[in-house]
């Protein structure tokens, strides 16, 4: 069953997108990147319009809601309307009972991580102009959905806590004795992306390892270890506790490097590059030369 068109589609024919952005190398340094001047372009195309939303419904408590199904929406665009302004709409305008999560709406709470087209992206993020119609909205695959676009993150969470994601110092001094602890620039830089993760699940959902092993720690929580163990300021000791616990069975050695994760990621951290890193790490402390 699907939701009643709230207002007519356009009949305009489509342009073709063969001929969108077409302006030349120095027309675009001139604009200031190709990029900017795409996005605007196609802005400017729906302004005035309706975007066409296909989002994904489910209800177990619910009789006549428990299969799943796509309910569609038509709305109205404005300049700079993300999928999560077009669900949030949906929700005010048509249909109260539309489920999802957010809070910040500024990529920073990541609690809006949504598949979009076939791609896990940030709700609040992306732009609705940058999305082929109809924008295909469903939950985050590889995780138990529990009504609409709400996942059960238990798991996630589960498994970033196992990585002990909080820092440890096996030689801080008594409390009226406390000093400052000073990170380098240097070591700062080296982990400065590793701390941009803002736990939204979007990496752990694209993995096709975590999809198939339930307990493998995801690259959400072997990136989070990675910002400690490479904390110049934690102990060797501590480091090798954790190193110990990433070169488990279900560790960083079950990546296989397909870097679906990197992909997906809304903050940019180079999270296979990270677990990479820290097999390297775990060879180097098992190495004798004795």
């Amino acid at each position: 069953m699907s939701t009643q068109q709230a207002e007519p589609e356009s009949q305009e024919a489509p342009e073709d997108p063969a001929m969108k952005g077409a302006e030349s190398p120095a027309a675009d340094e001139q604009n200031g990147g190709g990029m900017v001047d795409e996005h605007a372009e196609k802005a400017a195309e729906l302004e005035g319009e309706t975007v066409h939303i296909k989002v994904f419904r489910y209800d177990p408590e619910v009789e006549g809601k428990q299969e799943p199904r796509f309910d569609d929406f038509h709305v109205p665009f404005e300049k700079g309307m993300t999928v999560l302004d077009s669900v949030m709409y949906a929700r005010d305008e048509y249909d109260s009972s539309l489920t999802f999560r957010h809070s910040c709406r500024q990529a920073v709470c990541g609690s809006d991580a949504f598949f979009v087209n076939g791609k896990q992206r940030l709700g609040c993020k992306t732009q609705i102009s940058d999305l082929e119609q109809p924008v295909r909205i469903e939950p985050l695959p590889h995780q138990e959905v529990v009504k609409d676009l709400v996942v059960d993150m238990d798991h996630f969470y589960d498994q970033m806590h196992t990585v002990e994601p909080y820092f440890q110092d096996e030689d801080t001094p008594p409390v009226d004795d406390l000093e400052e602890q000073r990170q380098s620039p240097e070591n700062r830089e080296k982990i400065k992306m590793s701390s941009r993760c803002i736990w939204c699940g979007a990496c752990m959902s694209s993995c096709n390892i975590a999809a198939g092993d339930n307990e493998y720690l995801g690259p959400a929580a072997i990136n989070k270890a990675y910002k400690f163990a490479m904390d110049d300021r934690e102990g060797e000791e501590i480091k090798e506790h954790r190193l110990r616990i990433l070169e488990q069975e279900h560790g960083v050695w079950r990546c296989q490097t397909q870097f679906s994760c990197t992909e997906v990621c809304p903050k940019d951290i180079p999270l296979t590059e990270h677990i990479q890193e820290l097999k390297r790490e775990a060879v180097k402390k098992n190495l004798k030369f004795w």
